[in-house]
């Protein structure tokens, strides 16, 4: 008897997988689930869709979960993309900063830097996304990942990305487990309710399938297997696969079904069903073994599912021959086979097989078996790398030593953090302080320091908060060492937003270390604290968050304790920034010098990305933040990339350069919010606004804030980006100087009562010229303002200085006044929107005073805003050339602005302009001061729109300028073409 190598009854389930195939070579990639019972054939139905996949061409993974009893971290993966490297040769910098994030699967790529950005899973996650893009360019990939019941939570993490995300992808995911419980399981469910992936569940074969298959393995066909013989199959396997093959085996084995001259016969005794039977054949076969060879099973059933060839032989003593002498003989090889992901690996054919052989060794029999195993993965693993240290633990606690395992466990737990493996680590350091507890305090404190990290990174801060502070978990440990679980504790609630929970752990760290703490004790606590001191409100708070930052940053250097001195003279160059840039620029070389020193390279970008800022700041010098965007891609550093291309966007909107802008941040926002990185989501969405705003786009950026607050922004917390750095300019493009007034006074008093870092809220620059336009400032009062080193910032810098101007004309000092001018445009010369706003703004001063070149500056304002299509401000601009005497070109173009169904209607660009304004809900008038027409114009425009597009009144007119702001379709036009067809 053979078994059937033919995929019976399986037609509709691999037609399915075929057509996802084909999809996902094309582009339409997808997941798909195949769920059953153990035996039922669910990874035959995956091999038959991996040779299918082969046969297209298309590039394969293959992997398979660990079947201890707390998953390998990443196992899976880890087999998937090595069996990648094994048929296919990678360009790594084809993925860009994600490369270096894959080194935790591929130790070739090198190891990933140990950084708590590069550590997350979702971002791991996405490098496994792009690596399958890539090896599917052009002709498609299929991962295919086996017994997901036993995958660890880092895996499933990464699958639940991989099947939000694969349908513009050329990637096809099967993922293979029982249909018991399991995460796995549910992770599937919820996919497929959500409509994201498929679940085939596979249940055993029919009775005719039944006897395809029996007759495969006896090498008949269907109809010649005897009724008699089906019926006891059917009755004994329920139409499962594997029970069929195994207990068709058992009958000829034992006789009850033999093979004579009229073909297959079933003898008279053999009974009724048939699964004792194949109990006792499986446990027959099993004595049937030598007693080296069931050693030689044994030792690598306590290994796991499948085993190491290397470490067995070691357990056993056996040689290379009669090792495989053994594992190639016919009993043995109906138990075991040959892995197919891992060389010199063997599996056993199926979990009843391992598991009836452990059943068979006696207690103390299995406990020095186990220890003859753990001894032999440490003489062939002296590292213990890898899976070993885990499988080590597991063997150690079989033989009775808690101790000893319980040191292995979290060994494993620490090893798996460092991974980004959070959520496993947690498993192995609860099992290693359960194993650990009649141990020593430093042990414990060891493990417990570790699984505090790992709780707070994994999420789970609340349960870390009531594990650090219960008395029995932490009783008997030095203060010093208290403290310093304390402090990591509230550093991990500071990440995760809980700025209550945070403090409180400051204090109790701090009376934990008495009066008189030690330098080296106290400085990461200072650093935590000043970060605290920031997100507090009160007009003090960066003087407190100071003091601390300078303390621990002494105190960083002097140890040395180099993270925290970098924590702190980053900091510090971000808080002394108003009082002097050039202090902040050399507190910001002092941090990258030390990490450049320390072998820092996370720290280091980030450095480089503050100094990046303050050179775009300063001088409008984008060099640093595209050096330090370099750099973070060389490092695999993903989210200092991200914060380097927000930081670029930011200066490229104040610019004028806004496509770039708006592509850079569509590329950073597609990233981020597929990872799901809130901060840089937000702050990203905060960009899309100024943007919006600085392109007088209202609808645009009240969308932008409403996004941000849906992703959780709080915009109280960003007033100076909000109101000074977005509402202020949107207003003064719509002409709404009040409106502009009072945006500007909201930012810059939450800047008096509550100073911040950020210094481009307007309060030294734009505000000082509305105000000297206004005739509310003198000299003295501008010396004061423009006096301080915080006003040396470029963008500022313009504005103040055409504010100047404008004081300089009042006064009579009219040649001045003009070479000021001159001079902002030269300063201002990097900042198209924001200088032409300026020269439109200072030439209404100019005219009124009699000084400098007025009409010039209207006439390239008015260019400039009218190519930027911002008609409110290019019609002032119009009307100050008139009142000027000035000849004036009648603007009519943009036409080609007005949507299709609105320019068949009639509507004119004059009428276009007046209904994009009626977006505000804006009368007659206010409209009127926009475009600088006559109330009564404005009337005779609304009533030709409302008789060209068919509406019955004002207000539907205004809902459908909504739509069109918002991007959504023009509606029907029950007028449309009447006024074309008179």
């Amino acid at each position: 008897m053979q078994r059937s190598r033919v995929l019976v009854g399986r037609d509709a389930e691999l037609g399915v997988l075929i057509g996802m195939i084909e999809a996902a070579r094309v582009g339409r990639g997808g997941a798909v689930f195949i769920v059953g019972e153990a035996g039922v054939g669910k990874s035959r139905l995956a091999a038959a869709a991996a040779e299918r996949a082969y046969t297209d061409e298309m590039s394969l993974l293959r992997g398979r979960a660990s079947a201890l009893g707390t998953g390998v971290p990443l196992r899976p993966l880890t087999e998937a993309v090595l069996s990648l490297l094994r048929s296919a040769t990678m360009d790594v910098t084809a993925l860009g900063p994600y490369g270096p994030i894959l080194g935790k699967l591929v130790p070739d790529w090198g190891t990933p830097l140990a950084d708590q950005e590069t550590g997350s899973v979702v971002i791991l996650a996405e490098a496994v996304l792009r690596l399958t893009g890539l090896a599917g360019q052009d002709r498609g990939c299929l991962m295919v990942l086996d017994d997901l019941q036993d995958a660890d939570a880092e895996t499933l993490m990464v699958i639940e990305y991989l099947i939000d995300n694969l349908d513009q992808q050329p990637t096809l995911l099967v993922g293979v487990l029982r249909a018991d419980d399991s995460p796995a399981l549910e992770v599937a469910r919820a996919a497929a309710r959500r409509g994201r992936c498929t679940v085939i569940e596979l249940g055993g074969l029919g009775p005719e399938d039944l006897h395809a298959m029996a007759g495969a393995c006896l090498g008949v066909t269907a109809d010649e297997l005897p009724t008699a013989a089906a019926e006891l199959l059917w009755g004994g396997s329920g139409g499962n696969p594997f029970l069929i093959e195994e207990i068709l085996a058992a009958m000829v084995e034992n006789g009850l079904l033999r093979h004579g001259p009229q073909g297959w016969l079933v003898t008279p005794q053999a009974p009724a069903t048939l699964p004792a039977a194949f109990a006792r054949s499986m446990a027959h076969r099993i004595e049937k073994l030598s007693p080296q060879a069931r050693e030689l099973l044994s030792c690598g059933a306590l290994i796991g599912q499948r085993f190491s060839v290397a470490v067995v032989q070691s357990a056993t003593g056996l040689s290379d021959r009669d090792l495989f002498n053994h594992l190639h003989g016919d009993i043995v090889a109906q138990l075991v086979a040959p892995d197919d992901q891992l060389t010199d690996w063997y599996t056993f054919r199926h979990r009843v097989t391992r598991e009836s052989l452990l059943a068979l060794v006696e207690p103390a029999d299995r406990r020095e078996l186990a220890h003859t195993v753990a001894e032999a993965v440490t003489k062939v693993h002296p590292e213990l790398s890898g899976e070993w240290c885990q499988i080590s633990a597991t063997l150690r606690l079989e033989t009775g030593d808690a101790l000893l395992a319980g040191r292995l466990f979290a060994e494993a737990g620490r090893r798996a953090l460092a991974q980004g493996a959070a959520t496993s680590a947690v498993a192995l350091l609860d099992r290693a302080w359960e194993l650990q507890a009649d141990g020593s305090a430093e042990a414990r404190a060891d493990t417990l320091e570790t699984l505090l990290q790992a709780l707070g990174e994994a999420g789970m801060v609340r349960r870390a908060l009531e594990l650090v502070n219960s008395p029995d978990q932490v009783a008997g440990l030095p203060a010093r060492r208290r403290a310093r679980l304390h402090t990591r504790l509230a550093w991990t609630a500071v990440v995760a937003g809980e700025l209550t929970d945070a403090l409180a752990q400051v204090e109790i760290a701090r009376e934990l270390l008495g009066p008189d703490p030690a330098a080296e004790d106290e400085a990461p606590i200072d650093i935590v604290a000043a970060h605290l001191a920031l997100d507090r409100p009160g007009r003090d708070q960066m003087e407190v968050a100071e003091t601390l930052a300078r303390r621990a940053a002494t105190v960083g250097a002097a140890v040395p304790l180099p993270v925290v001195a970098c924590q702190a003279w980053q900091l510090l160059g971000a808080l002394v920034r108003h009082r002097d840039p050039a202090e902040a620029t050399r507190c910001l070389e002092q941090a990258r010098s030390i990490a450049a020193e320390h072998g820092l390279p996370i720290w280091e970008v980030h450095a480089l990305i503050r100094l990046g800022n303050d050179d775009a700041l300063l001088h409008g010098t984008l060099d640093r933040l595209e050096q330090a965007r370099e750099r973070a891609l060389r490092a695999g550093a993903v989210t200092a990339r991200q914060q380097a291309e927000a930081s670029i966007a930011l200066h490229l909107i104040m610019r004028g350069d806004y496509p770039a802008a708006q592509n850079l941040i569509d590329q950073v926002l597609t990233a981020t919010t597929r990872l799901k990185l809130m901060e840089t989501t937000q702050y990203v969405l905060l960009l899309s606004a100024v943007l919006a705003a600085h392109r007088g786009r209202r609808v645009e950026m009240q969308n932008a804030l409403a996004e941000f607050r849906r992703w959780g922004g709080d915009e109280s917390l960003h007033t100076q980006r909000v109101h000074g750095l977005a509402g202020t300019f949107c207003a003064l493009l719509e002409e709404d100087r009040p409106r502009a007034l009072d945006e500007l006074s909201l930012a810059v008093r939450a800047e008096e009562t509550n100073p911040t870092v950020f210094h481009l809220g307007g309060r030294l620059g734009l505000q000082l010229l509305l105000r000297a336009i206004a005739g509310e400032v003198d000299f003295p009062a501008y010396e004061a303002i423009v006096g301080t080193p915080a006003s040396q910032l470029r963008w500022d810098r313009q504005f103040a200085l055409f504010a100047r101007a404008v004081l300089l004309g009042r006064a009579g000092q009219h040649n001045a006044a003009t070479a000021t001018v001159a001079e902002a445009m030269e300063v201002g010369a990097l900042y198209a929107m924001g200088r032409h706003l300026a020269l439109r703004l200072v030439a209404e001063a100019a005219l009124a005073d009699g000084w400098g070149t007025p009409v010039e500056w209207l006439r390239a304002a008015e260019d400039y805003f009218h190519q930027a299509n911002v008609t409110p401000v290019a019609g002032a601009c119009r009307m100050l050339l008139r009142q000027a005497g000035a000849r004036v070109t009648q603007r009519r173009y943009g036409a080609a602005e007005i949507p299709p169904e609105l320019r068949a209607a009639g509507v004119t660009v004059r009428e276009w302009e007046v209904l994009r304004l009626l977006t505000g809900r804006l009368s007659n008038r206010e409209i009127a001061e926009r475009l600088h027409l006559s109330p009564r114009t404005v009337e005779r425009h609304v009533s030709s729109l409302i008789t060209k597009t068919g509406q019955p009144n004002r207000i539907a007119l205004s809902d459908i300028a909504t739509d069109i702001d918002s991007g959504r379709p023009v509606p029907e036009l029950p007028g449309a073409g009447l006024v074309g067809s008179r």
